[in-house]
C-alpha cells in the first residue's frame, strides 16, 4: 500500500517512506513484552507520526530534532492519535517483515 493510503486508513499496513525528528527519543519498557523501546516523533509528507523502535533487538537511533531519516515499519492507527510506526527492526524469529530506521547512510534495524 502507498504511504498516503496508509496514513489515512485504519488497518495496519506495512509502509515506507522519509520523515523529520521533531522529539527526541523517550524509552521505555514494552507493557507485553517487557523489551526496552525508544520512541520519537516524526513530522512525514502527511502528518505527525510516532516511531517505536525494539532496541533490545536493533541499536538506539541518535536522532536529534531536524534529522531526516527514512523509515520502514509496519504502520498501526489508534482512532484520535497520531499513527504508530513499529517493527522498524529485523524480526529474529522470520515471521514478520523487517524494517529499519536509516539515519546520514547507516540503517539500524
Amino acid at each position: 500500500m502507498d504511504f498516503p493510503s496508509a496514513y489515512a486508513g485504519t488497518r495496519p499496513s506495512e509502509v515506507t517512506f522519509a520523515a523529520t525528528v521533531t522529539s527526541a527519543p523517550r524509552f521505555f519498557h514494552g507493557r507485553t513484552s517487557g523489551s526496552e523501546h525508544e520512541a520519537f516523533d516524526v513530522r512525514t509528507p502527511c502528518g505527525p507520526a510516532e516511531i517505536v523502535d525494539n532496541v533490545d533487538i536493533a541499536p538506539p537511533v541518535p536522532v536529534r530534532p531536524g534529522d531526516r531519516i527514512d523509515v520502514r515499519g509496519e504502520m498501526v492507527h489508534d482512532r484520535g492519535k497520531p499513527p504508530i510506526v513499529h517493527w522498524t527492526h529485523h524480526d529474529p524469529q522470520g515471521t514478520h517483515e523487517d524494517g529499519f530506521i536509516r539515519l546520514r547512510g547507516r540503517a539500524y534495524a
